[in-house]
């Protein structure tokens, strides 16, 4: 079940401000707020601390009297029954329960009804609500078994369960060799999907898609034909028919799973993988330093191509997410790519557990900006009110951990040029063949 859930740029806020305190002292009429700043000179940190609204929640658990309960995914204290004890306090593993001195109670955050005053409040723009009535409103039906044979971690499994919850059962669902093939095609009867599935090859899946496509509307039947490819089979060994697919307007829904590199396989580079990363193909050592090249642009180039909607999206941001989703599953003249990136914690060499929050850092970092291609503009869908350092991302993985300063230093300037070539685009300008990859033609190519 989702729940609304309100989120803080962690450590980003200026010193000394507590405007999001002051508005919650304010709407409650007490001394104490249910989100607190912290300022930690010393440690050069500043940002808030609030209830991150657990799912099981500890200081429930603890709680002597019973005060602390759940409803409607907010945690909520019933104050009558609070007796101020703090076994809370304690139990709490986000400090995000207080001590109210005044009443001499517990207090925390519990939404304001999903309408907190924080987040206008706050002059950076470092709090936002998400809002997830329009998501579970979009979801229908659970159309992927409950276990499927995914590596621990794998946010690939989170995307395909999301899509297909988004598509519905009215959807023939494509895949070729690759990360998601043993959740889509199976090796038993049956499979794991609750939905007519075929398995192709890596260089023809779209031409595959188009020919059933056509032959169940020579049967008087329009049926949604969606396929699920990783980054290698997009951009590498499968893009001829994709782009050959995508010029003649084939009405078809492509989603690209990235997770930039040949991860099925043995994590070899692919067209993808970011420049100075680690894969079994790219090794790091004195002279190489893992790739050398500049990764490709494929959802600039399918945007490129003219079609009717393209977008990038990321599990990190389910909301985005699924109104794209529902967005492409709209189309009914031409083609619909989303590339979607997907953290892959075994090939990326980082933890499981740090999945969701590097599909979240690649966002706020600008490594992996959020924006979509619709009605031939082009647009942000979501921007950070203030980028994160790229260090923040690359620190947690592996294949970028043997980055030196100058290294980081250029990754993080081919990252800036990336996303400087979108916002140039969304605003018409121009830009030269160059922006996009490394010093060569002059040819002007414009929004």
């Amino acid at each position: 079940m989702f729940n609304d859930v309100l989120i803080a740029e962690y450590g980003q806020c200026p010193p000394d401000c507590r405007a999001c305190e002051e508005a919650c002292r304010e709407r409650l009429g007490r001394s104490s707020a249910g989100i607190q700043s912290v300022h930690l000179s010393e440690m050069d940190f500043h940002g808030v601390v609030m209830c991150k609204q657990c799912s099981s929640p500890a200081c429930a658990q603890v709680c002597p009297t019973r005060a602390i309960t759940r409803n409607g995914g907010v945690v909520r204290i019933n104050q009558e029954r609070c007796v101020g004890c703090g076994l809370c306090i304690l139990a709490c593993d986000s400090a995000g329960v207080f001590y109210d001195r005044e009443s001499k109670k517990a207090l925390t955050c519990e939404m304001c009804d999903s309408n907190p005053p924080c987040v206008e409040a706050c002059p950076h723009g470092l709090l936002s609500l998400v809002q997830t009535k329009k998501i579970r409103e979009s979801l229908g039906e659970e159309l992927v078994s409950h276990g499927v044979p995914q590596c621990q971690g794998c946010t690939e499994e989170l995307a395909l369960r999301l899509a297909l919850r988004v598509f519905g059962k009215e959807t023939f669902v494509f895949t070729g060799p690759g990360c998601s093939a043993p959740v889509i095609s199976a090796t038993y009867n049956g499979g794991f999907l609750k939905v007519p599935t075929f398995t192709c090859r890596m260089t023809n899946m779209p031409a595959v898609m188009t020919g059933v496509k056509r032959l169940y509307r020579n049967l008087g039947k329009e049926i949604r034909c969606v396929g699920f490819a990783g980054d290698g089979m997009t951009a590498d060994v499968g893009f001829q028919s994709l782009s050959g697919a995508a010029e003649r307007g084939e009405n078809l829904i492509y989603i690209c799973l990235d997770n930039e590199a040949y991860m099925n396989t043995g994590i070899q580079r692919s067209g993808t993988t970011p420049r100075f990363s680690w894969t079994t193909t790219t090794p790091v050592g004195e002279k190489v330093r893992g790739k050398q090249r500049e990764p490709k642009n494929m959802p600039l180039l399918m945007a490129f191509h003219g079609i009717s909607y393209v977008a990038t999206a990321t599990v990190g941001f389910p909301e985005d997410f699924v109104k794209k989703l529902s967005k492409a599953k709209a189309v009914k003249n031409g083609m619909a790519y989303l590339h979607v990136l997907v953290p892959c914690p075994t090939g990326w060499r980082a933890s499981p557990s740090e999945a969701i929050e590097l599909s979240r850092l690649a966002v706020e970092t600008g490594y992996f900006p959020l924006w979509e291609y619709e009605n031939e503009v082009f647009s942000f869908t979501y921007q950070p009110g203030r980028l994160k350092p790229l260090v923040r991302f690359t620190e947690r993985m592996g294949r970028f951990r043997h980055l030196t300063k100058e290294e980081l230093e250029e990754l993080s300037a081919i990252t800036q040029k990336r996303l400087e070539v979108i916002q140039r685009l969304i605003m018409g300008e121009k830009c030269l063949f160059e922006d996009f990859t490394s010093p060569g033609s002059k040819k002007s190519l414009t929004a």
